[in-house]
């Protein structure tokens, strides 16, 4: 077999190696990944790829001709929606899976047990660096059961105004990350004067001050050294009640998992990504829950997602966040297509409207039961949707915030991406680059193309590994001490 044809609808095909097509001494080359055409199309005809249209042909295609960037352009597509047309629940499971969690006082369960020392603004980002590196393996070696003291900082928190899209989107990460179930304890450091004032966050989310949530301001301290002094002494009294966090068995249904993509090629919707997509529904069988998100990279698929939203609210939800991106990018004179990258193309993806289809599929088969803000607290069970950028770091960001305890993520070109507080584990789409960057792979999905494995398979082998990783297990990218630089909340709107 050299090429996949995913749809007898479909007038391309996926080239699985290297083609040269042609005679009489006239050959073209399709790479790896890239699509041919199985018919000839017409100037100004769709194209078609998972029974979906892609794009249109901007000339005549020959069949047999490479099909992508130079022939193949993007226009948006009228769609009629349909709403709760598609709805399939995830078959009663069998047996109640479990893993070794955290329980926390608010009733949810943590994979990992770390302290963070969140900054309200980039002015304390350096003391809050300095106050974490105080705390090596060797000064950890008494307390076994925290998983490590992080900073968590940013270039923003000033220079906004103090209401509206941005402020309200970096408060809910702060307030999420200090009330995600993988942290034990939280420091927050500021400077004094800042428009994201530390109190505004603890009156607006309801923090309560206490010997695991501890907060303070350079101006008021006396300044950085004095800082750091401070917020070690109060991360030195942390450790021991943190410490007394012990793991214990605990149902499968308290996984929240972030189901991302990054360096997509045009095997991630065919076969990491529906991977993830079974894992996902296996785990929604459990009573867990799946968080979707990069809204850029959902156009053209969201009429897939509104037949599959549980009523018409959650699907209008959805659109309504469609359309705010949409004037998004033309108030900045972008465009929606403006996704896909250089290298999700130099793999085969020519359209934001492919790269939608495919990774749209780490959502699975079950409803959609809920659609939220960035970085919005997800309230429901089973699979939902958060709004943000198609930027891995400011998804996952959000995502984190949003409640997940795991980050499940999908990569075609390679990726070493990893993130703090909530393990990421890989996935690869294909054999090759699996090989190449084995170090940092996890699972490969490429056994779909190269050895026959079905997507269930696969799909069951990664989420067996989400409840090894849940009860401890390292995933390669946490053991290779990835995930402090990932924090990257989403910047909205203007700096002043």
């Amino acid at each position: 077999m050299t090429t996949v044809r995913l749809s007898d609808q479909d007038n391309v095909v996926t080239a699985i190696k290297p083609l040269e097509i042609g005679s009489d001494g006239a050959t073209q080359l399709i790479p790896r990944g890239h699509k041919m055409a199985v018919a000839d199309i017409a100037k100004g005809a769709p194209v078609r790829k998972y029974a979906q249209i892609i794009g249109y042909a901007a000339e005549d295609i020959a069949k047999g001709a490479h099909v992508h960037t130079h022939n193949l352009e993007f226009r948006g597509v009228d769609t009629e929606y349909e709403f709760s047309t598609n709805l399939h629940p995830a078959p009663k499971a069998t047996t109640q899976d479990t893993f070794m969690g955290y329980k926390r006082a608010t009733g949810r369960v943590g994979t990992r047990n770390y302290i963070a020392v969140l900054t309200s603004v980039n002015c304390s980002a350096t003391a809050a660096r300095m106050i974490a590196a105080h705390f090596t393996p060797d000064t950890l070696a008494d307390y076994p059961n925290v998983d490590g003291v992080v900073a968590f900082v940013h270039g923003t928190g000033c220079g906004m105004a103090g209401s509206g899209d941005g402020f309200e989107a970096l408060q809910r990460v702060m307030w999420g990350y200090a009330k995600n179930p993988n942290i034990g304890g939280v420091l927050m450091a500021g400077l004094g004067c800042e428009m994201n004032q530390i109190d505004w966050l603890v009156e607006a989310y309801g923090l309560k001050p206490g010997p695991l949530f501890q907060s303070m301001n350079i101006q008021d301290v006396g300044g950085l050294q004095k800082t750091i002094s401070l917020g070690i002494k109060k991360i030195q009294e942390m450790l021991p009640v943190v410490n007394a966090s012990t793991r214990e068995e605990v149902p499968a249904s308290e996984l929240m998992v972030a189901l991302q993509c990054g360096g997509s090629d045009a095997w991630s919707g065919v076969t990491a990504n529906p991977a993830v997509g079974h894992a996902c529904d296996l785990l929604v069988a459990q009573g867990g829950t799946g968080v979707l998100a990069e809204t850029p990279e959902i156009y053209g698929a969201e009429h897939l997602l509104t037949a599959r939203a549980i009523d018409r609210a959650t699907g209008d939800k959805l659109l309504g966040l469609i359309d705010w991106w949409e004037d998004y990018t033309a108030r900045n004179m972008g465009s929606m297509d403006n996704n896909p990258s250089p290298g999700n193309k130099k793999g085969g993806l020519t359209t934001i409207l492919e790269k939608s289809l495919g990774a749209a599929a780490k959502g699975g088969t079950t409803p959609l039961m809920g659609v939220y803000k960035y970085a919005e607290p997800v309230t429901a069970k089973g699979f939902t949707f958060m709004d943000s950028p198609g930027y891995d770091p400011v998804s996952v960001t959000g995502q984190i915030a949003s409640g997940c305890n795991l980050v499940c993520f999908t990569t075609g070109r390679g990726s070493a991406f990893g993130a703090k507080p909530s393990p990421s584990m890989k996935v690869a789409t294909n054999t090759e680059m699996y090989s190449r960057l084995s170090d940092d792979m996890d699972i490969n999905a490429g056994t779909i193309l190269s050895d026959g494995k079905s997507v269930e398979d696969v799909g069951r082998e990664i989420y067996e590994m989400w409840l090894r990783m849940a009860s401890g297990e390292l995933s390669k990218s946490e053991a290779q001490g990835l995930g402090d630089y990932e924090f990257v909340p989403w910047q909205i709107g203007a700096t002043m």
